[in-house]
């Protein structure tokens, strides 16, 4: 970003509680652009009247007047001035209030402050269209892209530069780690954004009963079709489809799949006539397409027809510095659909997370959070007994042993991983047998006759 581009800007921010622009800007962004905090809608008129103000950042209700006082007088006094509006607690405004009201950006979700700095840059930089935030298909369908690591950066990069076009887009990555969430960003920043998004998960349904909610049937096609219906590419026309799982789709399917992909036209069962349609398809896979292709259980063909633009989506191990935005999205969320005041986290529950590994990736710290916002009771912090973390058992040195070209002992080997096992396992409970079979998921019985066998001191 150039920051000359924002030299010298001052922006008004307004709300009872006026954070410092460093919580919601980054640090580049904090040093050329200064925010002044109001509380009061009287400082706020001085304000408008006596300082060159760039843009204005709103957060209500404020206690002291209405929505409609303070974005009247605004437009009265300062007609110029771009205005970003974020009303979590409300009632979601239309576009045509947003444009009598003179509003640039209208954010109705509780998002983390990071969000309304994102915002903010935007109306600086001219982006942003008058028109209502959340009547955009993108953030109520979830399509929001949490986190600034470089490798989220560039994420939201691609997503950017492909949104507007029509490609058909291959995302992969582990289970949980957003693939679905890219997809919905994908749809939210192409032109189809207006239409729903149709997502389907190709392992979830049986093989039978696939084909028929994908491409439809007529009336009396198989025992039990009763009536015609129109299948989920048929739904997505003019719009997105989301094939989730693209892996578990049977061979059969793949070869209609790759025919509407190249002819863009589907077939219900049962019909000969060729229905054609507009439809953008985002695939997504947490296996490796390629190692299925050398497998003969994915074609080749269909491969390289979905792998036109490939976004491969980091596991949250890989980016833990967005743990922090990830938190306060979620906790923001979750505040957003039971109601009341956000909870926050101390600075050893923040560690916590920071530390783990998340195997489950983002899904497992949203609900992670869920239960620990649950389990807290009516506190407003939540602290590192809130939260239950599975751990893993530690594998990276195993994860490194490797055949050398001269061989190697596999049962000696396999018994000093045992014994090194068992001997930190005793260790580990203070010389308690039944501790240590705990700690290792066996019996004591197993525990001690494995002593035996391996010549554990016990």
């Amino acid at each position: 970003m150039d920051n000359n581009l924002f030299a010298n800007r001052v922006v008004m921010w307004i709300a009872d509680q006026a954070p410092s622009n460093k919580v919601f800007l980054n640090p580049e962004d904090s040093e050329t652009i200064e925010i002044i905090p109001v509380t009061r809608f009287a400082v706020a008129l001085e304000l408008l009247r006596s300082r060159n103000l760039d843009a204005i950042l709103v957060r209500l209700p404020l206690a002291d007047c209405n929505a409609e006082e303070l974005l009247g007088a605004i437009r009265e006094l300062r007609t110029e001035l771009p205005v970003v509006l974020h009303e979590p607690s409300t009632i979601r405004r239309s576009d045509a209030d947003c444009q009598r009201l003179g509003i640039a950006r209208y954010i109705a979700n509780a998002v983390p402050p990071y969000y309304l700095g994102q915002a903010l840059l935007d109306v600086l930089n001219g982006e942003a269209e008058k028109a209502s935030e959340e009547n955009r298909p993108g953030p109520r369908e979830g399509g929001i892209m949490v986190g600034s690591s470089a490798s989220m950066r560039q994420v939201a990069e691609i997503i950017k530069l492909i949104g507007p076009r029509r490609c058909t887009v291959l995302i992969t990555g582990d289970t949980g780690s957003g693939k679905e969430v890219a997809a919905r960003a994908i749809h939210a920043a192409s032109n189809r954004c207006q239409r729903r998004m149709v997502a389907v998960n190709c392992a979830a349904l049986p093989d039978n009963l696939l084909e028929a909610e994908l491409f439809g049937h007529t009336k009396g096609a198989f025992t039990g079709a009763v009536n015609a219906r129109v299948g989920l590419f048929e739904q997505a026309h003019r719009s997105t489809i989301f094939l989730d799982e693209i892996s578990e789709l049977p061979m059969s399917l793949q070869a209609k799949l790759l025919r509407v992909l190249q002819e863009r036209e589907i077939q219900r069962i049962g019909s000969s006539r060729p229905v054609p349609v507009d439809v953008r398809v985002i695939a997504a896979s947490n296996t490796n397409l390629l190692e299925a292709v050398a497998n003969q259980r994915f074609r080749e063909d269909l491969y390289y027809r979905l792998n036109v633009v490939a976004l491969q989506i980091p596991a949250l191990r890989e980016r833990a510095t967005d743990i922090p935005e990830l938190a306060e999205y979620f906790l923001a969320r979750i505040a957003d659909q039971e109601g009341g005041p956000a909870k926050t986290l101390s600075g050893e529950a923040l560690g916590a997370l920071v530390s783990y590994s998340w195997p489950g990736n983002v899904r497992q710290l949203e609900h992670a959070l869920e239960s620990a916002v649950a389990l807290s009771g009516s506190r407003t912090v939540l602290y590192p007994g809130d939260f239950v973390l599975p751990v893993r058992p530690h594998l990276s040195g195993i994860s490194a042993i490797d055949v050398p070209e001269t061989g190697i002992d596999f049962e000696e080997l396999i018994a000093n991983i045992e014994r090194r096992l068992l001997e930190r396992a005793l260790a580990r409970s203070g010389g308690n047998k039944s501790r240590a079979a705990d700690l290792l998921k066996m019996k004591r019985t197993t525990l001690i006759s494995k002593f035996k066998a391996l010549e554990v001191c016990a």
